[in-house]
Protein backbone atom coordinates (compact mmCIF):
# COMPACT_ATOMS: atom_id res chain seq x y z
CA UNK A 1 0.00 0.00 0.00
CA UNK A 2 1.46 3.30 -1.22
CA UNK A 3 1.31 6.27 1.19
CA UNK A 4 0.93 9.50 0.88
CA UNK A 5 1.65 12.65 2.90
CA UNK A 6 -0.81 15.65 2.75
CA UNK A 7 0.34 19.04 3.84
CA UNK A 8 -2.84 21.46 3.86
CA UNK A 9 -3.31 23.88 6.74
CA UNK A 10 -7.25 23.42 6.17
CA UNK A 11 -9.12 21.37 8.01
CA UNK A 12 -11.72 20.34 5.81
CA UNK A 13 -9.64 20.12 2.89
CA UNK A 14 -7.28 17.81 4.67
CA UNK A 15 -9.76 15.56 5.87
CA UNK A 16 -11.54 15.27 2.27
CA UNK A 17 -8.23 14.55 0.53
CA UNK A 18 -7.36 11.88 3.19
CA UNK A 19 -10.86 10.07 2.98
CA UNK A 20 -10.69 10.15 -0.74
CA UNK A 21 -7.12 8.27 -0.59
CA UNK A 22 -8.07 5.89 1.92
CA UNK A 23 -11.20 4.98 -0.24
CA UNK A 24 -8.62 4.43 -3.15
CA UNK A 25 -6.75 1.88 -0.85
CA UNK A 26 -3.79 4.76 0.03
CA UNK A 27 -2.12 5.04 3.44
CA UNK A 28 -2.17 8.68 4.26
CA UNK A 29 -0.41 10.78 6.58
CA UNK A 30 -1.55 14.41 7.16
CA UNK A 31 0.07 17.51 8.50
CA UNK A 32 -1.38 21.06 9.45
CA UNK A 33 1.54 23.19 8.22
CA UNK A 34 4.83 22.62 6.25
CA UNK A 35 6.89 22.37 9.60
CA UNK A 36 5.01 19.81 10.83
CA UNK A 37 5.10 17.80 8.01
CA UNK A 38 8.92 18.09 7.68
CA UNK A 39 8.74 16.54 11.16
CA UNK A 40 6.72 14.05 9.58
CA UNK A 41 8.82 13.45 7.30
CA UNK A 42 11.85 12.57 9.88
CA UNK A 43 9.69 9.29 11.15
CA UNK A 44 8.30 8.20 7.98
CA UNK A 45 9.11 8.77 4.27
CA UNK A 46 6.03 8.70 2.37
CA UNK A 47 5.76 7.42 -1.73
CA UNK A 48 4.30 10.95 -2.44
CA UNK A 49 3.37 14.45 -1.05
CA UNK A 50 0.74 16.31 -1.66
CA UNK A 51 1.42 20.14 -0.57
CA UNK A 52 -0.48 23.58 -0.31
CA UNK A 53 1.27 26.18 -1.47
CA UNK A 54 0.45 29.11 0.84
CA UNK A 55 0.71 27.91 4.78
CA UNK A 56 1.51 29.09 8.38
CA UNK A 57 5.14 27.92 9.94
CA UNK A 58 6.51 26.83 6.50
CA UNK A 59 5.08 27.53 2.83
CA UNK A 60 4.70 24.56 0.13
CA UNK A 61 8.04 26.09 -1.48
CA UNK A 62 10.24 26.01 1.91
CA UNK A 63 8.60 22.53 2.53
CA UNK A 64 9.41 21.79 -1.00
CA UNK A 65 13.32 23.25 -0.66
CA UNK A 66 13.45 21.32 2.51
CA UNK A 67 12.33 17.90 0.50
CA UNK A 68 14.74 18.10 -2.15
CA UNK A 69 17.50 18.46 0.45
CA UNK A 70 17.07 15.74 2.20
CA UNK A 71 18.75 12.87 0.67
CA UNK A 72 15.61 9.96 1.84
CA UNK A 73 13.21 12.58 0.07
CA UNK A 74 15.08 14.56 -2.85
CA UNK A 75 13.26 12.30 -5.75
CA UNK A 76 9.93 11.84 -3.82
CA UNK A 77 7.26 12.58 -5.96
CA UNK A 78 5.67 16.36 -5.06
CA UNK A 79 2.41 17.77 -6.29
CA UNK A 80 1.42 21.43 -5.21
CA UNK A 81 -1.89 22.29 -4.48
CA UNK A 82 -2.69 25.96 -5.24
CA UNK A 83 -5.51 28.05 -4.74
CA UNK A 84 -4.41 30.61 -6.98
CA UNK A 85 -3.70 28.68 -10.09
CA UNK A 86 -1.37 31.99 -11.00
CA UNK A 87 1.28 31.26 -13.89
CA UNK A 88 3.82 32.64 -11.82
CA UNK A 89 3.37 30.56 -8.62
CA UNK A 90 3.67 27.25 -11.02
CA UNK A 91 6.33 28.43 -12.87
CA UNK A 92 7.94 28.45 -9.48
CA UNK A 93 7.05 25.50 -7.76
CA UNK A 94 7.90 23.62 -11.27
CA UNK A 95 11.75 25.38 -11.19
CA UNK A 96 12.03 24.77 -7.73
CA UNK A 97 11.44 20.86 -8.42
CA UNK A 98 8.42 20.33 -7.88
CA UNK A 99 6.47 17.29 -10.17
CA UNK A 100 2.95 18.82 -10.39
CA UNK A 101 0.24 21.13 -9.38
CA UNK A 102 -3.28 20.84 -8.86
CA UNK A 103 -5.97 23.91 -8.35
CA UNK A 104 -8.13 23.36 -5.80
CA UNK A 105 -10.47 22.59 -4.89
CA UNK A 106 -8.93 19.42 -6.93
CA UNK A 107 -11.53 17.00 -8.68
CA UNK A 108 -10.91 13.10 -7.93
CA UNK A 109 -10.73 12.07 -10.81
CA UNK A 110 -7.79 14.84 -11.32
CA UNK A 111 -6.48 13.88 -7.97
CA UNK A 112 -6.52 10.29 -8.56
CA UNK A 113 -4.74 10.61 -12.27
CA UNK A 114 -2.03 12.60 -11.11
CA UNK A 115 -0.93 10.50 -8.35
CA UNK A 116 -0.94 8.05 -10.42
CA UNK A 117 1.09 9.24 -13.03
CA UNK A 118 3.62 10.24 -10.69
CA UNK A 119 3.67 7.02 -8.75
CA UNK A 120 4.26 5.31 -12.19
CA UNK A 121 6.91 8.13 -13.25
CA UNK A 122 9.17 7.27 -9.96
CA UNK A 123 8.49 3.19 -10.39
CA UNK A 124 10.12 3.92 -14.31
CA UNK A 125 13.03 6.17 -12.78
CA UNK A 126 13.49 3.68 -10.04
CA UNK A 127 14.93 1.34 -12.42
CA UNK A 128 18.44 0.40 -11.15
CA UNK A 129 21.72 2.17 -12.90
CA UNK A 130 18.80 4.36 -14.83
CA UNK A 131 20.17 7.76 -12.99
CA UNK A 132 18.94 11.05 -15.57
CA UNK A 133 20.98 14.06 -14.71
CA UNK A 134 18.07 16.67 -14.81
CA UNK A 135 19.87 19.46 -13.13
CA UNK A 136 20.73 21.45 -16.42
CA UNK A 137 20.13 21.70 -20.36
CA UNK A 138 23.42 21.99 -21.22
CA UNK A 139 24.76 18.15 -21.74
CA UNK A 140 21.20 18.07 -24.47
CA UNK A 141 22.77 21.68 -25.58
CA UNK A 142 26.17 19.87 -26.14
CA UNK A 143 25.25 16.58 -27.34
CA UNK A 144 22.17 17.25 -29.98
CA UNK A 145 23.69 20.50 -31.55
CA UNK A 146 20.73 22.56 -29.63
CA UNK A 147 20.07 26.52 -29.05
CA UNK A 148 19.96 26.91 -24.70
CA UNK A 149 16.32 27.66 -25.33
CA UNK A 150 15.54 24.59 -27.44
CA UNK A 151 17.56 22.43 -24.84
CA UNK A 152 15.51 23.47 -22.31
CA UNK A 153 12.23 22.69 -23.99
CA UNK A 154 13.88 19.32 -24.25
CA UNK A 155 14.89 18.97 -20.69
CA UNK A 156 11.76 19.54 -19.44
CA UNK A 157 9.98 17.04 -21.98
CA UNK A 158 12.21 14.30 -21.04
CA UNK A 159 10.49 14.82 -17.55
CA UNK A 160 7.14 14.08 -18.91
CA UNK A 161 5.54 18.03 -18.78
CA UNK A 162 2.89 18.75 -21.87
CA UNK A 163 3.91 21.64 -24.37
CA UNK A 164 1.19 24.01 -21.91
CA UNK A 165 3.50 23.00 -18.57
CA UNK A 166 6.62 23.99 -20.39
CA UNK A 167 5.50 27.30 -21.84
CA UNK A 168 4.24 28.01 -17.92
CA UNK A 169 7.88 26.76 -16.70
CA UNK A 170 9.91 28.59 -19.48
CA UNK A 171 7.58 31.69 -19.42
CA UNK A 172 7.02 31.49 -23.15
CA UNK A 173 4.13 30.61 -25.52
CA UNK A 174 2.53 27.74 -26.32
CA UNK A 175 3.08 28.23 -29.98
CA UNK A 176 7.01 28.46 -29.34
CA UNK A 177 7.86 25.58 -27.35
CA UNK A 178 5.32 23.91 -30.61
CA UNK A 179 8.17 25.27 -32.55
CA UNK A 180 10.67 24.29 -30.40
CA UNK A 181 9.66 20.51 -30.41
CA UNK A 182 9.37 20.16 -34.26
CA UNK A 183 12.91 21.55 -33.96
CA UNK A 184 13.77 18.90 -31.05
CA UNK A 185 12.31 16.09 -33.49
CA UNK A 186 14.05 17.12 -36.61
CA UNK A 187 17.65 17.52 -34.97
CA UNK A 188 17.80 13.99 -33.10
CA UNK A 189 15.84 12.95 -36.09
CA UNK A 190 12.56 10.95 -33.98
CA UNK A 191 8.74 11.27 -35.11
CA UNK A 192 7.35 11.34 -31.82
CA UNK A 193 7.83 12.61 -28.18
CA UNK A 194 8.39 9.56 -26.96
CA UNK A 195 11.19 8.60 -29.05
CA UNK A 196 12.92 12.60 -28.20
CA UNK A 197 12.42 11.64 -24.35
CA UNK A 198 14.23 8.76 -24.54
CA UNK A 199 17.16 9.86 -26.82
CA UNK A 200 17.22 12.94 -24.28
CA UNK A 201 17.58 10.50 -20.95
CA UNK A 202 20.12 8.29 -22.52
CA UNK A 203 22.30 11.24 -22.80
CA UNK A 204 21.35 12.95 -19.42
CA UNK A 205 22.03 9.13 -18.17
CA UNK A 206 25.66 9.67 -19.42
CA UNK A 207 24.88 7.39 -22.48
CA UNK A 208 26.45 9.62 -25.14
Amino acid sequence: MKTILIIEDEPEMRRNLATILRLEQYNTLTAENGRAGIEILKEQIPDIILCDVMMPELDGYGVLKEVRALPATEATPFIFLTAKGEKPDIRAGMNLGADDYLTKPVAKSDLLTAIKTRLERARQAAVPEFKPDFSSPKILEEGFGLTPRVAETLLWLSQGKTNGEIAIILGISEATVKKHVLEIFSKLEVETRTAACLKAVEVLSGGL
